[in-house]
């Protein structure tokens, strides 16, 4: 028996220590390729279409500038964040939901959410307005009449 919890504890035939697929690359359509690339700007390691992370002496072109897939993890982690639709589009494609409002990629907190981020605050706003509408327009003290 204290072989097998050895085994267990260091994960030999273990089902929780599943071997993973590793993620595939995501390829981008144009549209979202023109998007990535205006963001490729704003990482830190570009400087003038070169990416001074991969620098080592001379200079190296920035591959995620050129390519159609996500390839530096940098991006990745760092930049793409940036830019919550296309991200959402790119590596949460099945938990994706469009929002009732704006018809914006987002990736919801709960089964129930129909709105995104942005559109859901103003959304609350407006449905309490509604209410509170509903609600002093039955009050009586407002002029409702009350036949007998």
């Amino acid at each position: 028996m204290p072989a097998r919890a050895a085994a267990t504890a260091a994960g030999v035939g273990s089902a929780s220590m599943k071997k993973s697929k590793p993620e595939p690359i995501p390829v981008m359509d144009y549209r979202q390729y023109r998007r990535a690339r205006r963001l490729v700007h704003e990482c830190c390691n570009y400087d003038g279409g070169n990416c001074i992370a991969l620098d080592d002496g001379e200079e190296c072109v920035c591959v995620q500038s050129i390519s159609c897939s996500l390839l530096c993890r940098w991006f990745r982690a760092a930049v793409l964040p940036l830019d919550r639709e296309l991200e959402t589009a790119l590596f949460h494609r099945l938990d994706a939901k469009r929002c009732a409002v704006c018809e914006a990629l987002f990736t919801p907190g709960s089964n129930r959410a129909k709105y995104c981020p942005e559109c859901a605050g103003r959304m609350k706003r407006i449905k309490a307005t509604q209410r509170k509408r509903k609600q002093r327009a039955k009050c009586h003290a407002l002029g409702a009449e009350n036949p007998l």
